[in-house]
């Protein structure tokens, strides 16, 4: 293994230079005399050369001293440089901020590089995932901000908007023949999409068949384009390439589902609270001509988050 130059012993050396000498080094470096010529001595060791000699009544540094000394003030502003990002860095924190992947794919992109230039030092980490994995992040505080479909429960919580549910297919998809069963296309369970749609079919009357089922939504979405059958989600996350409202005078009427922007705590890093007002502001115009939006903020609800898992 290489042998590794003491730091204090490069800061020594450096320190000791710029001074003039390694007696003026001793106040700068907060040591007694003794101990600078200490660590001179325990330097030279670990190089196994000559770093200093004797001229007239000065010590100065023999030619393999100067070469450390050169490599020593970079390796010792490399150092200084790491520290001072990690103080930055501690200083700034992170934020943290999970969502569905519809709505991650809408608005994520605008609220990260707005809160980038807001807040350039602060490191983010984005989770797109289920509401499932969304919550369980969020009571285990790995999470800062969470977008969620479903209910409100515990924490803060601030519903953006009550959305509608539609039905989603393929143009590709042919009507089912009169009593043969839907096809469907589903999250898998426990999901607020699933049940509403399954819940829905049940209270009309309408035979069903699960054709394809995922944890994946962008899964789901591929599954509809191939024409596998019919799925249920908001309007705001469906691709180009498929169809809501289909088809709009056989299948019954759907629930709204809430969209909540919601706090793992009720005291938010100052970069958190831009987010979540980034969030908030750019989301505003898409949801107002989706939904009727639920405006103010409901803090500290008492109980569980509704376990809808979307």
């Amino acid at each position: 293994m290489p042998i590794q130059l003491g730091m204090d012993l490069l800061r020594t050396l450096a320190v000791a230079t710029d001074a003039g000498g390694l007696m003026r080094a001793a106040p700068r470096l907060g040591l007694t005399r003794s101990a600078v010529s200490l660590q001179m001595r325990r330097l030279q060791e670990q190089a196994g050369v000559p770093l200093l000699r004797k001229q007239g009544r000065r010590v100065v540094l023999t030619a393999a001293g100067e070469v450390l000394l050169s490599y020593a003030r970079r390796i010792l502003q490399l150092n200084d440089e790491g520290l001072a990002a990690l103080g930055q860095q501690a200083e700034a924190g992170s934020v943290r901020l999970g969502a569905p992947q519809d709505v991650a794919e809408r608005w994520l992109p605008r609220a990260l590089a707005r809160l980038s230039r807001v807040h350039p030092e602060v490191a983010i980490e984005a989770r797109v995932d289920r509401n499932a994995a969304l919550l369980e992040a969020l009571d285990r505080g790995q999470l800062d901000l969470a977008l969620l479909f479903g209910e409100a429960g515990a924490g803060e919580v601030e519903r953006l908007a009550e959305l509608s549910m539609t039905w989603i297919a393929s143009p590709s998809l042919s009507t089912p023949r009169p009593g043969a069963p839907l096809p469907l296309v589903l999250l898998e369970g426990p999901c607020v999409f699933r049940r509403a749609a399954t819940a829905a079919l049940d209270a009309a009357g309408i035979p069903w068949r699960l054709t394809f089922t995922s944890p994946s939504l962008p899964a789901l979405w591929a599954a509809v384009s191939a024409g596998l059958g019919v799925t249920v989600r908001t309007p705001l996350g469906v691709p180009g390439r498929l169809r809501a409202g289909w088809p709009r005078r056989r299948l019954p009427p759907l629930p709204r589902v809430g969209l909540w922007l919601c706090s793992g705590s009720a005291e938010l890093s100052r970069a958190a609270s831009t987010l979540r007002a980034i969030l908030v502001e750019i989301m505003a115009p898409a949801l107002a001509s989706a939904s009727a939006p639920v405006t103010g903020r409901h803090a500290a609800i008492r109980g569980r988050w509704q376990r809808d898992r979307a």
